[in-house]
């Protein structure tokens, strides 16, 4: 999914150029020298981004394999992963109002790799995150808490913007991936406020009600979370007091 991402993007920027060299008669020499100046490049930064995931991704899967060998439980739910479409980062380079290069936008924007770590239990995000930030190639640039300290919409999530080194053909380069950690009551949310807060033809007084619906849901669910996190140290408790027995 994320080399097609990426292959789509570059393959975008080719048909323009090919357009743009039909309509002004550009002959196939000059044609091949923008190619490699404006194509190749695009499509080296999407890779890089694409195999910082993998890198992410796999240490994740590592850290859930040694849970379950260790504990006996997987704190991963599920991982997905995404890398931002060509135009959602032109849209947020303008917004930001920052040079049109790719230097500028690998340097200046922290989401264009993204994983998402769905877990169990509100203490597995913490642990795995603890996990993650301790190896040593692991950089962590930024973290906001918004499990501790929630958005004003109800939105519960654990973010952390990190820098993984990837190997290319010459040289190592570090590559920044916005890593989400959350429950599957918190995705659950997450998802589904979404998709209702978008969808148009709703007036601003309807919209209201909603949000503060939507609020009162994030509560339940954070609620829920708590509970079973409860319920799973009882578990937790009474398994190591007939241990000791």
């Amino acid at each position: 999914m994320k080399e097609q991402q990426f292959l789509q993007t570059a393959d975008k920027v080719a048909k323009e150029l090919v357009e743009f060299t039909r309509q002004a008669d550009v002959n196939e020499e000059y044609f091949l020298d923008i190619i490699e100046e404006k194509v190749l490049p695009v499509e080296q930064f999407f890779a890089n981004y694409a195999c910082a995931i993998m890198e992410v991704e796999t240490k994740f899967k590592v850290l859930n394999e040694q849970f379950s060998l260790k504990y006996d439980s997987n704190p991963i739910e599920s991982i997905h992963s995404r890398i931002k479409d060509y135009d959602s980062i032109i849209r947020k380079i303008i917004r930001k109002n920052l040079p049109r290069t790719l230097e500028s936008i690998e340097e200046n924007i922290n989401d264009i790799a993204g994983v998402r770590v769905i877990c169990s239990f509100v203490d597995d995000i913490y642990r795995l995150a603890a996990c993650l930030l301790q190896q040593d190639d692991i950089t962590l640039i930024r973290k906001k808490d918004y499990i501790k300290n929630p958005k004003p919409s109800g939105y519960r999530s654990l973010h952390l913007i990190v820098q993984v080194p990837i190997f290319v053909e010459n040289e190592k380069r570090p590559v920044k991936v916005e890593v989400q950690l959350r429950t599957i009551a918190m995705d659950f949310w997450a998802s589904l406020e979404h998709k209702l807060r978008y969808k148009k033809n709703i007036s601003s007084e309807m919209m209201d009600k909603l949000s503060h619906e939507l609020t009162d849901c994030a509560e339940i669910s954070a609620s829920l979370d708590s509970r079973m996190q409860n319920v799973k140290n009882l578990i937790f408790s009474e398994n190591n007091k007939q241990n000791v027995q």
